[in-house]
């Protein structure tokens, strides 16, 4: 269990009132407050999708919070003595990563104070690693069913994906191994997401993409392929009136933030 200083303590409470004030309003759905998992998705860059994700946070009052954006090792660290968000970021590095602002995410963790925080992101390193066997002959995937066949409609539907996702600049024969890679993503935030309840009892949030969120393929399908009992609420954030797809138990909109065209940087 995390230990607090009063600083803390006063600042979290201070910050989680005035968050929990803006839960209400966002009248969030009984089924979330009654679900074991509240899988939140985001769009990574988008500072409105952070908001309304530490509105929730702040109203659900988990037990525990998974991250995308966090290593195993960065999650333990952010169990350290912090009181602001200077103090966290030092504690887990996240503005030595190449994710967005962590002045979005902060507000998450202040959210609910008293969650253990886990990780389940993978480094480059650990991805490269893995992809040199097939995912198959992993024992973590056939937990989550992934000992069966591919799936030959969902592999060219992902493989698309990838393919806009990367502005057609990547060569065909790369993307199989760009879906493999969101797989195992996948399955790091499920296998996280049940270690989290097994310990704690739940609720468990899980701030990640809305990629990772969709439950036809996503996260939340492998839970329930591995533990169909569990209750998952899903939310996508979409901006602008855009179609998310996936599936999702709830689907809110935000504004889209201004950020250019993200295809020059593959152009040049």
């Amino acid at each position: 269990m995390r230990h607090f200083s009063p600083k803390k303590m006063c600042t979290s409470a201070a910050v989680l009132a005035a968050l929990f004030a803006s839960a209400v309003r966002a009248e969030i759905p009984q089924e979330a407050r009654d679900a074991q998992f509240v899988v939140l998705g985001e769009q990574h860059d988008n500072p409105a999708h952070h908001t309304r994700q530490a509105e929730w946070v702040a109203a659900l009052n988990p037990k525990a919070l998974v991250f995308e954006m966090l290593t195993p090792e960065q999650g333990k660290k952010a169990h350290g003595a912090w009181s602001n968000q200077a103090e966290l970021d030092a504690l887990i590095g996240w503005s030595e990563t190449a994710w967005p602002s962590f002045e979005m995410y902060y507000p998450i963790f202040a959210a609910a104070p008293e969650a253990i925080i886990y990780g389940a992101g993978l480094t480059r390193s650990d991805l490269e690693g893995l992809l040199e066997r097939p995912l198959g002959e992993y024992r973590i995937a056939a937990k989550f069913g992934f000992e069966r066949p591919v799936d030959k409609a969902e592999q060219t539907a992902r493989e698309t994906l990838q393919a806009e996702a990367h502005c057609s600049a990547l060569p065909e024969d790369l993307l199989p191994m760009m879906v493999d890679a969101q797989r195992f993503r996948d399955i790091w935030l499920a296998d996280a997401a049940l270690r989290a309840l097994e310990r704690t009892g739940g609720p468990v949030v899980i701030v990640t993409g809305n990629g990772h969120a969709r439950t036809d393929w996503g996260m939340p399908a492998l839970v329930a392929y591995a533990a169909p009992e569990i209750t998952v609420f899903t939310l996508a954030q979409g901006e602008d009136g855009s179609d998310v797809g996936g599936g999702f138990s709830l689907t809110l909109d935000a504004p889209a933030p201004e950020r250019g065209d993200p295809c020059d940087a593959f152009a040049q």
